[in-house]
């Protein structure tokens, strides 16, 4: 069915004198933006020059990139690419790679591991509970300015009712009770 090198999943990806790339594993033309796709997912690819059989996989994936930094999703700051085109032809150049290599490795880890502490940190934690009392304090202030259609706005004969004043004096205590609870929560956090 695929045509993978030396079963390690592989996929090759020839790629024709007239530009087009054509997947061997799912017999069918793609485009760069398969395999940037195929690159988000973790898929390993080459990509073969069709004619030369040479492995053209670098010069495809800085295509790549060129292509998402011209859609205005740069990424790569003007100072970091000064930088790199310096290291050209420095004593330094072959370190250069494995170091960018080593580096993107460590952002990757770091990452994933900051993603599962945030959501492991709003998930049951104090943050969780922190951000209930928070919606359940705006949905009861929220409630406070609302108007009541209870009937007690009107009293017979189509007057006026007088204001309730001692039920929303009581809500304006709670919420401030509320609010000074989680201000002292929000200090012993950040003790």
């Amino acid at each position: 069915m695929a045509k993978s090198s030396g079963g390690s999943g592989t996929v090759i990806i020839k790629k024709y004198a007239n530009r087009r790339l054509y997947n061997t594993e799912t017999s069918s033309y793609i485009t760069l933006d398969h395999l940037a796709h195929m690159t988000r997912e973790g898929r390993d690819f080459k990509v073969i020059d069709a004619k030369s059989e040479e492995d053209i996989t670098h010069n495809v994936l800085t295509q790549i990139i060129m292509e998402e930094e011209n859609r205005g999703q740069t990424m790569l700051p003007v100072n970091f690419l000064r930088q790199l085109i310096s290291m050209y032809g420095d004593s330094m150049q072959s370190m250069v790679p494995q170091y960018l290599e080593a580096s993107m490795d460590a952002f990757r880890r770091n990452q994933t591991q900051f993603r599962q502490a945030m959501e492991g940190a709003f998930a049951g934690g104090p943050f969780a509970e922190l951000a209930k009392r928070n919606m359940d304090m705006f949905e009861a202030a929220a409630s406070a300015f609302r108007p009541k259609n209870n009937g007690a706005t009107e009293a017979a004969g189509g007057q006026p009712a007088a204001p309730a004043a001692a039920p929303r004096d009581d809500e304006v205590a709670a919420l401030k009770a509320q609010l000074a609870g989680l201000q002292a929560q929000i200090d012993k956090l950040s003790n």
